[in-house]
């Protein structure tokens, strides 16, 4: 098993870079044209209150790196947001998208509230063109489970909807590749609310990810694609009884640069400052994500 201290200071690193890099999170002035933008803006601060929701719930973050934590959530809530008003916006312009609810639950989750928003969402709810909409099987849980996370009656059955997905149908192991391994890890990540709910994992799935993600972790660990690694760690901490791994982790935590960013593969980008942090962030948020949950494992062990 991976040393508890290792596992801890790779999202502390993370942190750090994360917070140091905080003002790279605003909507650019040349980006407030079209709504496609804008999305591809504010997808990067949903991610950012789910990792600090998962640091809080799994406890192991110090005194320092939970001040530091709720203080990225309430810029993110207060500043990036505008208190929520920024979705909300979203939510009266596209009626029908989903993106401001998946965004809004784990400030939710977390205790921000805009009571606008939830009106404006709970109306669109209730029409039968959302539940309707197409979307992959596994962006479907993505939308159920936001919606409970909020309070809403779910638009849809979550057992039929994970049946439909590439995991519920366990394929052949050996079709993994790089879309297929982000669609095992997502429906992992949605069964059970970011790893809150392990026990929400049906044993047939949580028997065939114990018998192959071993496998896959060695796979993604040699192609030094370290932003579906990381995020294979975390469907690690979500079985049963997690591997924690000890030499997939030391390359991981390896491959994190000295500032605390972790790069999409190989090693870290160059170039201007805006263009670096759009490829690493992601990583560098997976990271934090499969530290804090890693770490929480191993205290327990």
């Amino acid at each position: 098993m991976a040393s508890p201290a290792l596992l801890h200071q790779v999202g502390e690193r993370a942190l750090d870079w994360l917070d140091a890099h905080r003002e790279y999170f605003r909507l650019r002035e040349d980006e407030q044209t079209t709504p496609v933008d804008l999305v591809d803006r504010l997808k990067p601060i949903g991610e950012l209150a789910v990792n600090m929701r998962v640091l809080f719930r799994e406890g192991v973050a110090g005194s320092r790196q939970r001040a530091r934590g709720g203080a990225l959530l309430d810029f993110a809530w207060r500043e990036l947001l505008d208190g929520g008003n920024v979705l909300a916006r979203l939510q009266d312009d596209e009626l029908f998208s989903p993106i401001p609810l998946e965004i809004y639950a784990p400030f939710h989750e977390e205790g921000y509230r805009h009571p606008g928003l939830e009106a404006s969402i709970a109306a669109s709810q209730r029409t039968r063109t959302w539940a309707a909409l197409e979307m992959q099987p596994a962006r479907r849980l993505a939308v159920l489970g936001a919606e409970a996370r909020i309070g809403l009656e779910p638009s849809g059955d979550f057992d039929e909807a994970l049946g439909r997905t590439w995991l519920g149908r366990l394929p052949e192991p050996w079709t993994v590749q790089l879309h297929i391994g982000y669609d095992i890890t997502h429906t992992v990540f949605h069964i059970t609310n970011w790893g809150e709910g392990r026990d929400r994992m049906p044993p047939r799935l949580a028997e065939y990810l114990t018998l192959y993600l071993p496998a896959w972790l060695e796979d993604w660990a040699d192609l030094r694609h370290w932003d579906l690694l990381g995020e294979l760690l975390v469907v690690d901490t979500c079985l049963p009884r997690p591997v924690l791994d000890a030499s997939v982790w030391e390359r991981y935590a390896a491959a994190q640069d000295g500032s605390g960013a972790m790069p999409v593969q190989g090693g870290m980008p160059e170039g201007d400052a805006d263009d670096v942090f759009d490829q690493v962030h992601h990583p560098t948020l997976v990271a934090a994500f499969a530290s804090a949950m890693a770490t929480s494992r191993a205290m327990d062990a």
